[in-house]
């Protein structure tokens, strides 16, 4: 079935629509990955947007059902040249079409997302629509205006606290949007997990006692989650305290810095960073469409990246307070030692 896709600066791509053929707005970012598309529809931190990948086959190894980062498929529609129709992979359990479709997610494809791509990192980031239908350019301006992101870290946050139980030492999580993986990652290091829904009190949070809170990777502005900043402001000193991605800018919005958006965003498994510290690069897999553009006062610069000169880690000068900007469970062996570097804390 043909469909559209209409961005809000007037552009508009012609192609073929799969999956569950409803129409969706969202925010159209691009993701450079060459694999884990299954990985990036079930991220929280996709919450409210359209993916377009840049590889130009999605779909040639299916999906599974182990390999998720949450319990539901977060994006609001996926965009890819080709969908591959009979995938090959001995753990593959369903095709991406069946997948989209029963998890209601429309897909467009057959559209040149090479230049879908440049002109969203020409252009920046911005709202669109996939339609099945001729609509009107005021209906198109009232759905484009009408869509809104600021409450999706409220939309991804777990509703109840539970626990994961270990041995370890014993981490409080902060649920902004965090991925499986980020979860797995403090499991493998035996430790015990409380996690708490995003608007947790201090005092609900302190009162179990963690010997490290650690504050989730998730989606949208960092400034819209006000209560979360006021939350961590209020935490500092008292435990020491770990994040990435989301959790990181929140941190250093808590400090006193600041935060800002990027152009176009950076998605992908290939964005190179480097450690100050030791002046290696790694490459990493990274998630977000803000940064923080200003450090906070006795605060240090841990990282950056190699492609823009991005803050992309801060410690504190004194107290035990370490934060990244990418992904290191994601990421290369190297990068996923820094869980324990937060341990350490």
């Amino acid at each position: 079935m043909k469909a559209r896709l209409i961005l809000e600066n007037g552009i508009v791509f012609q192609g073929e629509a799969f999956g569950y053929l409803e129409e969706t707005v969202g925010l159209v970012v691009f993701n450079t990955a060459m694999a884990g598309y299954q990985e990036v529809l079930t991220d929280p931190s996709y919450y409210g947007q359209i993916v377009v990948m840049t590889y130009p086959l999605i779909g040639n190894y299916g999906l599974n059902l182990e390999d998720v980062e949450s319990n539901s498929p977060k994006v609001k529609g996926l965009i890819v040249q080709e969908a591959c129709d009979y995938p090959n992979n001995f753990r593959c359990e369903i095709k991406l079409e069946d997948y989209l479709k029963n998890n209601k997610i429309i897909g467009l494809q057959k559209i040149d997302t090479r230049a879908l791509t440049k002109v969203l990192r020409d252009k920046g980031t911005m709202k669109g629509i996939i339609t099945l239908e001729q609509v009107s350019e005021d209906y198109i301006k009232n759905k484009l205006e009408s869509f809104s992101n600021s409450d999706a870290v409220k939309k991804v946050t777990t509703d109840k606290v539970y626990t994961i139980d270990g041995k370890g030492k014993h981490i409080a999580v902060l649920d902004y949007g965090v991925k499986a993986s980020v979860l797995k990652a403090f499991m493998d290091r035996d430790c015990k997990l409380t996690v708490f829904p995003y608007h947790a009190s201090c005092e609900e949070i302190l009162s179990v006692n963690p010997d490290l809170i650690f504050l989730s990777d998730g989606p949208g502005d960092p400034r819209d989650v006000k209560v979360s900043i006021e939350t961590i402001r209020d935490l500092i000193g008292r435990k020491p305290i770990a994040g990435i991605c989301l959790g990181h800018q929140l941190l250093a919005l808590a400090l006193g810095g600041s935060t800002d958006k990027l152009k176009y965003g950076h998605r992908g498994s290939n964005h190179p960073v480097r450690d100050l510290e030791s002046n290696r690069v790694y490459i990493t897999a990274q998630n977000h469409g803000y940064y923080v553009d200003k450090l906070p006062d006795k605060v240090t610069a841990t990282h950056i990246n190699v492609n823009d000169g991005t803050i992309e880690g801060m410690k504190h000068d004194s107290l035990p307070i370490y934060s990244v900007q990418f992904h290191p469970d994601t990421s290369s062996k190297d990068e996923n030692n820094i869980f324990d570097k937060f341990l350490s804390l």
